[in-house]
């Protein structure tokens, strides 16, 4: 059965740690000199499949003429319309690590590091968050001045893609026909199986043996359960390949190469 944080449970398990939370009953505000930088997952994408959790930080760089108060604000990421965080998101992860790790640089400036852990039979909730979550985060400097936002950062969220590769005959004939074919399948965070990803166009890639470099052939549509199939002439022994670019919501996907002896 799933289970995830609602924002009340965050928000009350939060105040009795006395931890200041900018959050959804509260409005982006600027007070004083306080500003911030966050940066999730050091500036990549949250990539998650059926089964194994990915864990990831959420760095908030602070400053303020006073100094940063450590141990103060808290972020949370989480999913849901609209530029301000609701009562009960449709997705919320919050740290691992209460405080997180703080590293002053200077008298100013201080960075906070915390671990989170996304699980994916638990945070996305469906295959319908997969995409742009968001950062709430605040600051707040020694001598009270203060920042906060329900989005100081966003995070593209994908469902995981594999693609396969089958190139045959194998050894072939020079000149003879070549068939290549191929599978592109996706993440169901709602089945927790990988599931063929229909209409999507992939490249056909070969790389002569001896070179380090794929060239792409042709690009390719995929077919029902996400099924690749094409032909090519067979010139030179290599390596053949499917590439997938990805999308906002799936991750991209190269298939190791298929070696292939052209006679």
């Amino acid at each position: 059965m799933r289970k995830r944080t609602t924002m009340a449970a965050f928000t009350s398990a939060l105040a009795l740690s006395a931890v200041a939370v900018p959050g959804a009953a509260q409005a982006d505000e600027v007070v004083g000199d306080t500003t911030m930088k966050v940066v999730v997952n050091g500036g990549s994408d949250i990539v998650l499949g059926t089964t194994e959790p990915k864990t990831f930080t959420i760095a908030v760089t602070a400053t303020d003429d006073s100094g940063i108060k450590e141990g103060y604000n808290v972020p949370a990421l989480w999913f849901g319309p609209g530029r301000k965080m609701p009562d009960d998101p449709h997705g919320l992860v919050v740290p691992d690590d209460g405080d997180g790790h703080c590293v002053a640089h200077g008298a100013t400036t201080t960075t906070c590091t915390f671990t989170l852990t996304m699980n994916p039979r638990i945070d996305p909730q469906d295959n319908t968050t997969a995409g742009v979550w968001k950062v709430t985060a605040g600051a707040t400097g020694n001598d009270g001045d203060h920042v906060s936002k329900d989005i100081a950062a966003t995070v593209n969220v994908r469902r995981h893609a594999m693609v396969t590769v089958n190139a045959s005959p194998e050894p072939v004939k020079k000149g003879r026909t070549l068939t290549v074919t191929g599978n592109l399948t996706r993440a169901n965070w709602e089945t927790y199986k990988y599931a063929g990803y229909t209409g999507q166009p992939v490249k056909l890639q070969f790389r002569k043996k001896g070179t380090n470099t794929y060239t792409t052939v042709k690009t390719v549509t995929t077919g029902n359960g996400g099924a690749l199939k094409t032909t090519v002439k067979a010139a030179a022994d290599g390596y053949w390949r499917w590439s997938f670019a990805g999308t906002s919501t799936t991750s991209t996907a190269t298939a190791p190469g298929d070696y292939v002896d052209v006679r």
